[in-house]
């Protein structure tokens, strides 16, 4: 079963890779667009930098749960670095319980602040909810939280990331 589980969260870093890419593809598009109508045509289309932003709240949530799986988050390494054995081990679960704790709490209250917002329509886009621009909060608080009892499940704490999500490019 815990393979079965591994292959799935697999799966799904996978789609949030591609999401976040496709999301950093379409800002990339768009935003020449809208410089274009605006410079160019001398008729500045409305919908480009607002697009972008909701387009870049995506990418952000999705690149941190990617971030997160393939351990490229910010993390002080002194104090597991100083213990071995159980010691470490425990520490490793608190500090997942505590992640845990903040994903539920995102999935939770992320989840009431879409609801809320569900009926109030965004201003340049008035066939979308401002709900739906939220929505990544209580998603990428889901994902994470799957990725979080991944962790614990196979007790992979502390692990260093792996040499091909690491650039190899002096930037010196």
């Amino acid at each position: 079963m815990k393979a079965h589980y591994i292959r799935a969260m697999d799966a799904i870093h996978a789609g949030c890779v591609f999401f976040a890419g496709l999301s950093l593809v379409i800002i990339t598009l768009i935003i020449p667009y809208g410089v274009f109508t605006r410079y160019v045509l001398n008729s500045a289309s409305s919908w480009p930098e607002p697009m972008a932003v909701l387009l870049m709240i995506v990418l952000s949530f999705l690149s941190a749960v990617v971030c997160y799986r393939e351990y490229l988050h910010i993390a002080v390494g002194m104090l597991p670095a100083a213990l071995t054995g159980v010691p470490r081990l425990l520490l490793g679960f608190i500090i997942e319980a505590g992640m845990l704790f903040t994903n539920l709490f995102m999935l939770w209250y992320g989840s009431k602040l879409v609801a809320t917002m569900w009926y109030q329509s965004i201003a340049e886009f008035p066939v979308v909810s401002v709900g739906v621009s939220y929505l990544p909060v209580p998603i990428g608080g889901a994902l994470t939280a799957l990725f979080v009892i991944e962790r614990m499940w196979t007790q992979a704490f502390f692990s260093e990331p792996s040499s091909d999500t690491l650039s190899h490019v002096s930037t010196e």
